[in-house]
Parts: C-alpha cells; sequence; structure tokens
C-alpha cells in the first residue's frame, strides 16, 4: 500500500554554536529558502538553544532536541525530560544517535525506552541506526542494524509509526568525510524499509521517513537524495553552514508520494 513520506532534511549542530549565532543562522537561512520547496526541515541545536532556536526559525524549520531521559522526572543530575523539550518548543527529540551510542554507553534498549517517551511525551522520534566500520568489514552491517531497529522499536505503541522518523549513519561516515555510496545507502535503507515492514505492517511501515546521514555535503546531496528509499538527510557539519544547509535541503528531490 502506497505511503506518503515528505523529503525530510534535517540539521544536528552537536555541541556547536551559542546563543548570538542562533538568529542570524535563521535569518539567512529563511532569505535563501523563502518560498522554495515543500520540504519538511528540521534543527536539532544543543539545549540551551532549544527556546531561541524556536523563536528564530518560526515557520522555517521544526526544533528538535538531541537527546532525552526516558523518565518523566526524577534524580537524574544533568538529564532532560520529554515534557521539558515539549515545553521549551521542541517537536521531535534525536534518539540512538552514534555518539550517544560510542561515547556515552546507550544501549538498544536505552533507545527503546527513549522511543517510547518520547512518543509518550507526544514528540516526534527520529532513531537513529549503524554500524562501524569493523562490523562493515567483517559483513556484519545489516545484521547489525536490523538488530538496533528491531530493539528499539520493541513495545511501538499502536500510533507511534505515524510520528517516528529513522536515520541511518554509518559510524564511519559521520565527521569522516568519508561517504556511503549512493548504491550501500540505498541497499541498507531498502533493507530497513523491508524490516519496518516486517514489524510494522504495510500500510504503517510506508509513512516512514528513513534518512541518510554520515558526510552529507551540498555536493553529494542530490546524488543521495535521488534514491528511492532515502527520504532525506540528518546533517552534521554541513549544517553549521546556513547557506550549505539551505544548499542541501534545495537538492532534495520534489517526489512526496514513496511506496
Amino acid at each position: 500500500m502506497s505511503g506518503i513520506r515528505p523529503v525530510v532534511v534535517a540539521a544536528n549542530w552537536k555541541m556547536h554554536k551559542t546563543g548570538p549565532e542562533v538568529e542570524p543562522y535563521f535569518a539567512i537561512f529563511r532569505r535563501i529558502r523563502q518560498g522554495r520547496g515543500s520540504e519538511r526541515v528540521v534543527v536539532f541545536p544543543p539545549f540551551p538553544l532549544l527556546e531561541l532556536a524556536v523563536r528564530a526559525a518560526g515557520e522555517v524549520a521544526e526544533i528538535g532536541a538531541q537527546n532525552c531521559h526516558w523518565e518523566p522526572s526524577g534524580p537524574f543530575t544533568g538529564e532532560v525530560s520529554v515534557s521539558m523539550l515539549a515545553a521549551a518548543g521542541a517537536r521531535l527529540v534525536l534518539v540512538g544517535h552514534s555518539e550517544r551510542r560510542q561515547l556515552f554507553g546507550e544501549t538498544d534498549e536505552d533507545c527503546a525506552r527513549k522511543v517510547r517517551a518520547v512518543l509518550a511525551g507526544g514528540l516526534s522520534p527520529m532513531l537513529c541506526v549503524g554500524e562501524t566500520i569493523e562490523e562493515r568489514d567483517a559483513g556484519r552491517q545489516r545484521t547489525v542494524v536490523i538488530r538496533q531497529l528491531t530493539r528499539a522499536l520493541d513495545d511501538l505503541p499502536a500510533d507511534g509509526s505515524e510520528r517516528l522518523l529513522i536515520a541511518y549513519e554509518p559510524v564511519w561516515a559521520i565527521g569522516t568525510g568519508r561517504t556511503a555510496s549512493p548504491e550501500d545507502a540505498q541497499t541498507m535503507h531498502a533493507a530497513i524499509r523491508e524490516t519496518l515492514r516486517t514489524v510494522l505492517g504495510a500500510r504503517r511501515s510506508g509513512c516512514v521517513p528513513i534518512l541518510y546521514g554520515g558526510s552529507v555535503k551540498p555536493e553529494n546531496a542530490a546524488e543521495l537524495l535521488a534514491r528511492p528509499d532515502i527520504d532525506g538527510a540528518l546533517v552534521g557539519g554541513a549544517s553549521l553552514s546556513p547557506e550549505a544547509f539551505a544548499s542541501i535541503v534545495a537538492a532534495s528531490p520534489r517526489r512526496q508520494d514513496r511506496a
């Protein structure tokens, strides 16, 4: 059954930028993008910049958070709950980014708890999955990615797929300048789509956007985004420049009906 999946292009600022940089960024981005395209644009700033970004972005982009805790409140120093993020104006939350998994020890089970918490809090989770270079060289990339995906979507609420987004980000291509070939990326995206059909059913899975993340730049965006199962991009370093990010958004195809 056909699913309507809009093109989604997201910026992950990671631990970059301060308050005074937020308004100028969106002013430039808005000027470039004014009246162009129908893509869904998302920006994930650091926690302290959330409210500033919501005000500065206006209608030009949705604002999301880079992480959350799965509990609604409690003695978790340094953590932020979904309700706090929602109150700040966030509409999405990144879950399971490779840097959270690799540097902070987040597990598939942690990701599952966060996905459920984000959905329960009325926001949209963007679940990140991806393999390391060692796992790819061992031929285990599909096994690893499908494991991350299925475990994180365990006990997904019946209506959870309506707000779910997936980002495939091969760990070896993040911040390295290396990018999965469009063919390799399409192969993994197709495997993710197949798994989603098994987990969610054909109708529900057809509406879940799958983004590619991993050294996406203006120079390679169009070729990646032209692939049938690549519904958008999660952009890291290149998104720190509003001009470069706008160029990547502009490179997205104008196809809105992807089955």
